[in-house]
């Protein structure tokens, strides 16, 4: 694996500016990757290992994505929306899993070990770099089951809405009422159908 700073440099640009969320993803997937003995994450075989449970829609987890390598596309990038600044190293050879919680007291002693800079934003910025592991993190080794549906590689499971004919793949379809459902027609959706007829209120 790359040196800290190159990844950092490299992150940065792929998310587009550098901030401590940036920072926290380099050395959060540098630290994850380390513990379940993935040195080059992002290059085969190893790719093939690799999951990641990401718990925030953050910085961070763009710096998780560039420094292992793992996609949304790819299925080896999973997103849990618990809003907490969390991720989940597991290599799938052997099993091991470990959770990694970003501290809130880790932005308490960034001050402490940067007097000297009077932005806070910055001095958080700078600390995260050299704080240690144990003061910027809480690690905690953990199981996942990691389900066949859940997998990288080709679709395993289809199954088609009763109600509306779209194909549902992976297993996330809904049973209800004895009836094979995919989500939004389940449990509602987060868009609103527009009448074709409705003039554009922009427009």
């Amino acid at each position: 694996m790359k040196d800290f700073n190159t990844l950092l440099e490299g992150s940065a640009q792929a998310h587009g500016h550098l901030c401590a969320g940036q920072v926290i993803g380099v050395r959060m997937a540098m630290l994850g990757c380390r513990l379940i003995g993935l040195d080059e994450p992002s290059t085969l075989p190893q790719i093939k290992k690799l999951i990641v449970y990401v718990e925030m829609d953050r910085c961070a987890t763009d710096a998780i994505s560039y420094v292992t390598g793992v996609k949304l596309g790819r299925r080896s990038l999973k997103f849990i929306d618990n809003g907490i600044m969390a991720a989940t190293f597991v290599n799938l050879e052997i099993g091991k899993a470990f959770r990694i919680v970003s501290t809130e007291t880790a932005r308490d002693l960034a001050p402490k070990l940067m007097p000297h800079i009077e932005d806070p934003t910055l001095a958080q910025l700078e600390a995260y770099k050299i704080m240690d592991d144990s003061d910027l993190f809480t690690v905690s080794r953990v199981k996942v089951n990691v389900p066949a549906s859940d997998m990288p590689g080709p679709t395993r499971f289809k199954a088609v809405c009763d109600r509306c004919g779209i194909v549902v793949r992976d297993k996330k379809e809904v049973f209800k009422n004895n009836r094979i459902l995919c989500r939004p027609c389940a449990l509602g959706t987060y868009y609103e159908p527009v009448d074709p007829n409705e003039s554009d209120p922009k427009g």
